[in-house]
This record gives structure tokens, sequence and C-alpha cells, in this order.
């Protein structure tokens, strides 16, 4: 299956497969993908580890690293805000909010004897980290990791990569990805220097903006045309690569459909729901990290969706609050019933209603590629008639 991004990866199918799970990027790059580490949440001793364990996985295979800095953050002026700057800014009325609702859900408290380590990190932020979560400060050292290791590809997830960025990898002889959810926004990338648009529509999970896929991906391959574009958001099987093809894409980025792989480090609580969840049990949300996300329904969005409630703050504030809340009920979920079970939850796409069974992860790639030669073939033959 050839298309520009497997020439210039040097890939066989093209399958990009967004993962924070070092795993599911080791098995997608060798069943002929190209894996994708998400690298947020990575201190730099971590992230170092899991470059070094992925690149003795998969050989010389291709594979790739995504990073989060944002285009517009507060402090940004300044030098950008610490983790302690950050805590001083969260107003008094939601750190109350917050502790109501893990009383309220009896979600216990840390142990005394600081022998918790789930405390230390949860989803992007790390509550240890002196550097602000998705910042160019805690990117920086990241990004000269995985420069300095064999990743032929790195992506920003949110708003166009930093020029800072964009130089370094493009003098690195890599190539640099990000993600748009306008045709706007992918037409300012190409201009600073992006090699490949990952469209994503708002079926996606995490962060997305408003424009579903079937729109945005023939909108954004127009707009940037002859860079390549990946389309994303609700493609989890072949037809639905076929038809992100169809609309002009030369390959597709998945994230949701790898959480319930055998491989996924998915909280075991958040994977049974996802793998009972239908496409209708998601919900845009701020209420994780401040700005827009999807991800699966459940108490939690619902007790900050309430108009009697405050409204989420902003990134990366909101992130700052929740951390820790986040982490108490990722260790008490386990409980079946408990209120932390019905509080728990991740970013997930509308695909959730797909994702039924757990699979290895080379399996989701072989299944969606035999999926999609049935859907072409089949296109192919009306043509035929």
């Amino acid at each position: 299956m050839r298309t520009p991004v497997t020439d210039m990866l040097g890939i066989e199918f093209p399958i990009f497969a967004f993962s924070h799970c070092r795993d599911v990027v080791a098995a997608v790059s060798k069943a002929g993908g190209l894996g994708v580490l998400g690298a947020v949440a990575h201190s730099p001793e971590q992230l170092e580890i899991d470059l070094d364990w992925i690149e003795d996985e998969i050989g010389d295979r291709p594979y790739g690293v995504d990073l989060i800095v944002p285009a517009k953050y507060a402090g940004d002026a300044d030098g950008g805000y610490t983790m302690d700057d950050i805590r001083q800014l969260i107003p008094a009325e939601a750190v109350d909010f917050v502790d109501d609702i893990l009383r309220r859900y009896e979600v216990p408290e840390f142990p005394d004897d600081g022998s918790d380590t789930d405390r230390r990190s949860v989803g992007a932020v790390s509550t240890t980290s002196t550097a602000a979560p998705f910042s160019a400060s805690a990117a920086g050292p990241q990004l000269d990791i995985v420069l300095a290791h064999r990743a032929a590809f790195v992506a920003n997830a949110l708003g166009p990569p930093p020029q800072f960025m964009i130089d370094k990898v493009k003098e690195a002889g890599r190539l640099v990805g990000a993600l748009a959810g306008r045709a706007v926004h992918a037409e300012r990338h190409v201009q600073a220097g992006v090699d490949i648009i990952i469209a994503q529509g708002s079926e996606a999970g995490g962060h997305t903006g408003e424009i579903g896929t079937m729109v945005l991906i023939p909108e954004i391959v127009d707009a940037v045309a002859p860079v390549p574009v990946l389309g994303a958001g609700g493609i989890g099987r072949g037809r639905q690569m076929a038809a992100a093809m169809a609309l002009g894409a030369q390959g597709v980025w998945c994230g949701s459909v790898w959480l319930t792989t055998e491989e996924a480090e998915t909280h075991p609580v958040v994977k049974q729901k996802m793998l009972a969840a239908t496409s209708a049990d998601t919900i845009r949300s701020r209420s994780l990290t401040g700005k827009h996300a999807r991800m699966l329904k459940s108490a939690w969005t619902e007790e900050w969706d309430r108009t009697d409630t405050p409204d989420p703050l902003g990134m990366p504030l909101q992130p700052v609050l929740t951390a820790a809340a986040q982490a108490r009920i990722a260790r008490a979920a386990h409980t079946p019933g408990s209120g932390a079970e019905k509080l728990a939850n991740y970013f997930v796409g509308q695909i959730v209603g797909d994702m039924n069974t757990s699979k290895k992860s080379a399996q989701v790639v072989y299944d969606m590629v035999e999926e999609f030669i049935e859907a072409t073939q089949s296109l192919a033959a009306l043509l035929e008639e």
C-alpha cells in the first residue's frame, strides 16, 4: 500500500498509531504502520527509558513522538509559569468544588505513609514537576531527548508547532507534523514549515474542534495540497480508512482504537467501560485539561456540566487543579460500584462504539488493512459494473 506518507517514512501501511503506551507504539511499527508515542506525560528520564526500549524492540523500523505545546499559553510573555505560579492562581472556589466531588463520591485520601506512587503523575500532569504542563518549558527537554534518538517523525497535537520546535526537528533531518481542526489552521501549519497535516475531526478523542471528519478532510486537503494529509477522528476500521483516503487523505491517524488493545496501559476499569460503551457515550468537556477534549461520559463530566457549579478553568490551571483528584480516583476505581468507579473516565473518540473486543495491536492493523482492501475492491467493482 503506497502513498506519499509511506514513501516519506519508509512504512508499509499509512496507519499512524498515537498512544501513550510504548508497547502499542512498538507493536504497530513492527506490524508495518508508524507508532507515535504521546510523550506529554513523560518526565525526561522516563522518555529516555521508553525511547531506548522502543528502539530495542523495533530495530531499524521508524516511529514517531507526539508533544503538546499550545499556540497560546498563560505566562508565555514572561517565560512561562511554574507549577508554584499556577497553584497560586487557582481560585479557592475551584479547589473546594473538586474536594466536594471527592467527598460526596467517597474517594479515599492517599495513605499517609508515602507508599502510593499513583499520586506522582496523572494523565498530562506530573505533580512533582516544576515546569507547567503543556508548556514550551516542559517540551524543550523532551524534544532534545527525542532528537537524540531515532524518531523519524515529531508531531505537535495542539496548535501550530513553535518555531523552535520546527527548526530543531528539520535541522535534525526529521519530519514535522501537526494536528488541525480547521482549514485555516492547516494553512498556518504549512506556512510555518510543517511536513504532514493531521486533519482531526470532532469525532476524535482528546482535544478536538467542532467540524466533523467527513467535512474537514477534503477542506484541508484542498487548502494545503500538495502537502500530505492524514485523516483523524472516527477512524478505527478499514472502511473508515478507505473513506478518509477517498476524501483525499494519504493516510490515517488513529488514537482511540488502541486504548482497548491487549498491550494498552488503560486503567482496567476504564478499559471495561470503553468496551461496553456506544458511540453516544462520549462528550467534549473542558473538565480535565481546560480545553475541549472528547472523553467518556462519567459522573466526573456530569459534575462539571452542572449549571450550579464553577466553570472549568483554562489551560494550564485546570489540569493542575484536577491532577491529584484524578490520581485518587484511579487508585480507588478498582472497587466495583464505588464512587471512584463512577467518576473514572479517559479521553476517547466516538469510535469507542466499535471497540467491543480487546485485540493485539498488530491484529488491529491487519484487520484495518484487510477491511480497507475489501472496501476499495467493492468500490472498484461498482465502477466496472
